[in-house]
């Protein structure tokens, strides 16, 4: 007989997990405590496998920080971009829909703990700056669509990266709202003089 009872055994896990299922992890726990919570057992544990599972895709931890701060900064942000570029034509429902998707996933918590880390790791420093440079250009390529001037569009996504980086406590503001009407005052064109 078994010495451990049904219900204090983790549930089980399917052994197929790829890196990208803990690339998605770390960033799950980044979200959540910061680079503090970013440690094996804990990432196992959001898993519901052993910690030896992480070793049939990393060589040790340092490699896995490596490849989670790239993914932060080239493949997941490539991909949401491609796919906001096919969902639709308009350039301004294309922000629309990137600040809509940056709520559900929380990507903003994930952007100041990864400027937090940037501060400590080389690594994930060049990986924030890749990250804004991208966001910036589909930005500022969205808002020139949309009849700016490069320059203005540029001025424009930089105030819209910001908002999102932003954790201003402001109670009487309906934070659900904020970003689609600071959206559409950014794209509004100031009436001639």
């Amino acid at each position: 007989m078994s010495s451990v009872s049904p219900s204090s055994a983790a549930p089980a896990r399917a052994p197929d997990l790829t890196p990208q299922d803990w690339l998605e992890a770390g960033q799950s726990l980044l979200r959540r405590g910061g680079l503090r919570a970013l440690k094996l057992r804990p990432l196992s544990e959001e898993l519901r496998v052993s910690t030896g599972s992480f070793y049939h895709h990393f060589a040790d931890f340092d490699a896995y920080q490596g490849q989670l701060a790239r993914y932060f900064a080239e493949a997941q942000l490539t991909g949401l971009i491609e796919a906001l570029e096919r969902a639709t034509a308009d350039p301004i429902a294309r922000i629309r829909l990137l600040g809509q998707t940056v709520r559900r996933r929380g990507s903003s918590r994930l952007a100041i703990a990864m400027r937090a880390w940037a501060e400590s790791d080389p690594r994930a420093r060049e990986a924030v700056e890749r990250h804004d440079s991208l966001m910036l250009d589909f930005l500022a390529r969205c808002l020139t669509e949309a009849g700016f001037e490069r320059r203005d569009a540029e001025v424009r996504a930089y105030g819209l990266i910001t908002l999102g980086l932003s954790k201003v406590h402001a109670p009487h503001l309906d934070m659900e709202s904020l970003f689609d009407r600071l959206l559409e005052i950014m794209t509004q064109r100031s009436p001639a003089a």
